[in-house]
């Protein structure tokens, strides 16, 4: 299990590693460490959607149903699912891609 700011020290022998992380529905690509020169690697376990694309994704979402309530359109207030909608997509459908590695 990943802790946050808890570092996990993966001992490596005389073989390339093959990294691979999962919260049990998704998983990151594997990663290979290519070149071993250093001691020591850190690697940030990220998700595709980052914290101010959800505050964005929010935003846009309440704006486009005020605008369609306030005009009372339909069309304006079922665009505003959008955002969710492609949440959910990148959830569901792009799941692969979903975790990554970033070096940090």
């Amino acid at each position: 299990m990943l802790e946050k700011k808890r570092p996990v020290v993966i001992p490596v022998g005389q073989h390339r590693p093959l990294l691979v992380a999962t919260d049990g529905y998704h998983h990151t690509s594997p990663f290979v460490l290519k070149t071993l020169k250093k001691h020591t690697y850190y690697f940030k376990v990220g998700c595709v959607i980052e914290d101010d694309q959800l505050v964005v994704g929010l935003a846009v979402q309440v704006i486009l149903y005020f605008m369609g309530l306030t005009a009372d359109n339909i069309v304006m207030q079922a665009l505003s699912f959008g955002p969710i909608l492609f949440f959910l997509f990148l959830y569901y459908i792009k799941r692969k891609q979903f975790l990554r590695f970033q070096p940090a």
